[in-house]
């Protein structure tokens, strides 16, 4: 009977995962539709499948990279998709659709319930109508704070069309996806016009780091307040993980890539390079007079990412800290890997360990594929994949001159970096039986 109950929770399981798969998949190939149309852009032509696809993965991954500027080639209609894409695939499309459900009277099922649960990376089905509730009310709440602050410099700046401007940037920074609408007024703009603009930066840097935290600390949040001792075990290894993963990276910045800036704007060039790595993709220096170190830093800060169940992408704070937890206890020769005073189970460090390595394997196979294909320096391309897998859109300017190979190769790795890689394993690939014999132990060496 217990062998049963699991085959089922494990069925059940993966046709959620095929489910989540296959809606994001519909998100994407209408998206790309749209975008093709003759009037998404500005010269009302038609755009080749290959670009509108590219933006539309782009979007509805909340990465940012692009082949085609977001401000001089899509006209009003065609930002109006992207940011449409940017926001459902930064809420999730599980969350809209049961929202769209229950707004409209439907009766939101168990399935339905459960399809949630995994689609956010929740612990427990239940709670999970009021928390979409919450996640819907506090998402539009935030984005709507984030534009007003916004306007007082985007109307300044651009008149009327700073509304525009501000609820785009918003959405953008909020869902980190790194989109904007500065146009290429000079090489790889992005924000840099805005680089000492304490509201833009502190704007920005608070919207991505409030949706790059996760929904489920967001609960934690708002049920215990300043009680951080109440808070799950996991909301405080993503509230403590996220800190020294901006401070650190910041620090390092600070003395090594922006001396030759005053003071005020060398600390927030710092701090905003650090947040922004982070899966955001907006910039506001050039990243190409960055020494070679300095953009490795941000490439293993790309591959971390965000939290789990929030708007980022990557590898996960989650997943850095439970491997980083790991390697504490393996030196202190402890049995168990311990954390504010629980012990992570052995199944949350293999799966750590499994995407790491997946991450890993992605980001190296992908590098080393571009490089040999556009006969660019490795390092460039390799900071292009973790780019795509960390569904950041920070780049080095060369994703626009690629050929269809390589920006498939990027499609990819933005598709596998914002579903998920267990997610996409564990759709596509069928579950074991039950293990009932164990075999015997022979110990390997490792290290």
């Amino acid at each position: 009977m217990r062998r049963k109950r699991i085959k089922q929770v494990n069925r059940d399981a993966r046709m959620s995962f095929r489910i989540i798969t296959g809606i994001f998949l519909c998100l994407v190939l209408a998206g790309a539709l749209l975008l093709m149309l003759p009037f998404s852009s500005r010269e009302f032509e038609w755009t080749n499948f290959t670009d509108a696809l590219f933006t539309a993965i782009s979007a509805s991954c909340v990465t940012g990279l692009i082949v085609k500027d977001t401000a001089t080639y899509w006209s009003e209609f065609g930002q109006a998709v992207i940011i449409l894409l940017i926001q459902i695939g930064g809420m999730g499309v599980i969350t809209i659709g049961i929202a769209i459900m229950k707004a409209s009277g439907k009766k939101i099922s168990l399935g339905h319930r459960s399809l949630m649960m995994n689609s956010i990376s929740a612990h427990r089905v239940g709670g999970m109508v009021s928390l979409v509730k919450f996640i819907i009310r506090g998402s539009l709440i935030i984005e709507l704070i984030g534009a007003l602050l916004f306007m007082t410099v985007f109307c300044r700046d651009f008149g009327f069309k700073g509304i525009w401007y501000s609820v785009f940037h918003s959405i953008s920074a909020f869902c980190n996806a790194g989109f904007d609408l500065m146009g290429v007024r000079e090489p790889f703009s992005s924000l840099t016009s805005y680089s000492a603009d304490v509201i833009i930066n502190t704007g920005i840097m608070l919207l991505i780091i409030i949706g790059g935290i996760g929904f489920m600390t967001w609960g934690d949040v708002r049920d215990f307040k300043y009680h951080i001792r109440r808070y799950s075990m996991q909301s405080k290894i993503i509230l403590v993980t996220s800190f020294f993963l901006i401070l650190i990276p910041a620090v390092y910045f600070y003395f090594t890539e922006y001396t030759s800036l005053p003071t005020g704007e060398r600390v927030l060039n710092s701090l905003f390079q650090s947040v922004t790595t982070r899966t955001a993709g907006f910039n506001t220096s050039d990243l190409t007079k960055m020494s070679d170190s300095g953009i490795t830093v941000m490439i293993i800060l790309m591959l971390i990412g965000g939290s789990p169940g929030s708007t980022a992408g990557g590898m996960k704070t989650t997943t850095f800290a439970v491997l980083f937890l790991s390697a504490i206890a393996v030196f202190g020769r402890r049995n168990d890997v311990n954390c504010f005073g629980r012990r992570i189970s052995h199944e949350a460090i293999r799966n750590a360990g499994a995407v790491l390595f997946m991450y890993f394997t992605l980001f190296i196979a992908g590098g080393i594929a571009i490089s040999t294909i556009e006969h660019l320096p490795i390092l460039t391309c390799l900071f292009e994949t973790s780019s795509a897998v960390g569904t950041v859109g920070l780049t080095l300017g060369i994703t626009s001159g690629l050929s269809v190979a390589s920006k498939v190769i990027l499609m990819a790795l933005m598709f596998f970096g914002r579903v998920g890689g267990l997610t996409l394993i564990y759709a596509a690939v069928p579950s074991g039986e039950m293990q009932q014999i164990r075999y015997p132990l022979e110990k390997v060496t490792v290290g």
